[in-house]
């Protein structure tokens, strides 16, 4: 069985961080994501871009780590926004309605604009 591969790249653009994971995001790679999304949200007013433009599929601990750091940047005055979802990815957020609980914007340069 081979692990499924995730890359995480982390910028800053003015107040944003911007997180953008590439590949498949689950079980076996959920903690890659965890790590870095976790420290950029538990900065006090941070505003959080999550770039899902590369990212190929995720599950529901996948989703369980977004929703998380969502958590921790609310709790210090910050945000976590999604930003130019692919279909396969977007269909998790349809399904289980987390996109409801989310600022969803079509693409990354949106996100960066509000």
């Amino acid at each position: 069985m081979s692990v499924a591969r995730l890359r995480v790249d982390v910028q800053r653009h003015g107040a944003n961080a911007i997180v953008t994971p590439a590949g498949e995001l689950d079980h076996h790679t959920a903690e890659l994501l965890r790590e870095p999304l976790e420290a950029c949200a538990e900065e006090p007013g941070a505003r959080v871009v999550v770039d899902c433009s590369r990212l190929e599929f995720c599950d529901s601990t996948g989703l369980n780590v977004l929703l998380g750091a969502r958590l921790k940047a609310e709790a210090v005055g910050g945000s976590v926004h999604l930003a130019a979802m692919g279909a396969v990815v977007a269909r998790v957020f349809e399904i289980t309605g987390a996109g409801a609980v989310f600022t969803v914007h079509d693409t990354l340069d949106a996100a960066l604009a509000e």
